[in-house]
């Protein structure tokens, strides 16, 4: 067997692979016995089906099976072991010549092999990241939610402000109808015409004014994308059908319970201040997920590394036959360019840094999610091992699918934060309120 890489380019290279009988020949003749072992053939007892009959019945399946296994063997040994960087695995050349397995002893194999080259890793590249300031009004909004979601709710024959009125939404000209609910606190413009009605009502009025030419709210009022509500305009026609209103929750020992467990909180004082830290820490994860979104983005903008683009493309097709045309690979090609450089990007993290997951890891992991579902702070000791073999089974599924997803995301997140100790942070002090506003 002779194995030969020609580099073509910075990013292309050809494989050729050249077999000779004695290659292949032993692994066919000892895959023939054991088709003889296990043949059922009419007029011969089990296992003493002759190898020439076999030959004949089945050689030429066996031979092509055992020279793509061969093939597929050596090839993965020949890349290992002369560390050859290569995207995906390699493809059989378009030019390659036709094969005839009933005569030829001797094959020539030819692959295109996309290469990835080296390079280094952009981290001179500062980021912005961000300390979110939990200001009263952002508190203030938050028990006002809470009181509402908590609280009781009525149905008024007659509407107030902070209402919401369900009823059935028409374009005066077109043929837009919808059934809908219009929470009143989203009226910016004429809201005097939805207070004071009753269940019968019709309320006409310019939707775009009515929601502050607002597309997020005129989507949330129509069921339509951003897209397809900013094409909404003219006047509108709404016919109530119900009025809903809720009463304020009182904080009282009650809502404490539901909120934080009994008897977890007990006075107001301390109900404000848990409600406090409860926000800062969503705040403080959101903005921690900014921030390696940013990272990611930046090192994969500034990384130079050139990408076999007309082979990568191939690959695609190739891999996700049935599920990807050649139109979609060129409609989305930047978006799988980013993927394949994180890729790269984070591989060469985990090389630099010696970066590990263990099994342990990934099973405590898995454990964690669980406990996370069911709400539970920790596992009872009563229920230790039945977690643990739940996890195992759990992690085994779909052929060890769920492992590898679950090792996956624990190398992700351990990438992470090693860029993020060696990427230039530039804290910024931000309200809650502007950081609700970012666009993420």
């Amino acid at each position: 067997m002779n194995i030969t890489l020609n580099q073509t380019d910075s990013t292309n290279a050809q494989l050729k692979v050249v077999l000779e009988e004695a290659d292949y020949a032993p692994k066919v003749d000892q895959q023939v016995k054991e088709y003889s072992k296990k043949a059922q053939i009419k007029g011969f007892r089990p296992g003493k089906v002759p190898a020439g009959l076999i030959k004949k019945m089945y050689g030429k399946s066996i031979l092509v099976e055992q020279i793509n296994k061969l093939l597929q063997d050596e090839i993965s040994k020949y890349i290992r072991e002369n560390d050859v960087k290569i995207l995906g695995e390699p493809l059989p050349a378009e030019s390659q010549s036709a094969i005839d397995w009933d005569n030829q002893k001797d094959f020539e194999f030819d692959y295109e092999v996309g290469l990835l080259q080296d390079f280094n890793l952009p981290l001179d590249k500062s980021v912005e990241g961000y300390t979110v300031e939990v200001t009263q009004e952002t508190l203030d909004e938050a028990f006002e939610n809470i009181k509402r979601q908590f609280g009781k709710t009525e149905k008024p024959e007659t509407s107030e402000d902070g209402d919401f009125l369900s009823g059935e939404l028409k374009a005066v000209e077109g043929d837009f109808s919808s059934s809908t609910l219009i929470p009143l606190n989203r009226v910016v413009d004429g809201k005097e015409q939805f207070i004071g009605v009753k269940a019968g009502d019709v309320i006409r009025f310019d939707i775009r004014k009515a929601f502050g030419d607002d597309n997020a709210a005129l989507a949330h009022v129509t069921g339509k994308s951003k897209d397809e509500a900013a094409e909404l305009n003219g006047e509108f026609e709404f016919t109530v059908n119900e009025i809903s209103r809720t009463a304020p929750a009182e904080l009282n020992q009650e809502l404490f319970d539901k909120l934080f467990g009994k008897d977890e909180v007990t006075t107001e004082e301390d109900f404000n201040t848990k409600v406090r830290e409860t926000i800062e820490e969503n705040f403080n994860r959101e903005a921690d997920n900014l921030l390696s979104r940013r990272i990611m983005d930046s090192v994969i903008d500034n990384v130079e590394v050139e990408i076999p683009a007309d082979f990568f493309k191939r690959w695609l097709l190739i891999t996700n036959q049935d599920r990807l045309t050649a139109e979609q690979v060129e409609e989305n090609f930047d978006k799988y360019v980013r993927e394949l450089k994180w890729s790269m990007i984070k591989n060469k993290v985990v090389e630099e840094n010696d970066i590990k997951v263990t099994n342990d890891e990934v099973v405590e992991a898995t454990k964690m999610k669980m406990l996370a579902q069911f709400n539970m702070p920790e596992i009872p000791e009563a229920l230790v091992e039945s977690m643990n073999n739940y996890a195992n089974e759990y992690l085994k599924q779909d052929n060890g699918r769920n492992y590898i997803q679950e090792y996956e995301q624990i190398l992700a997140e351990k990438v992470l934060a090693k860029l993020k100790e060696q990427v230039p942070v530039v804290e910024k002090q931000i309200t809650a309120e502007d950081f609700k506003n970012l666009e993420f």
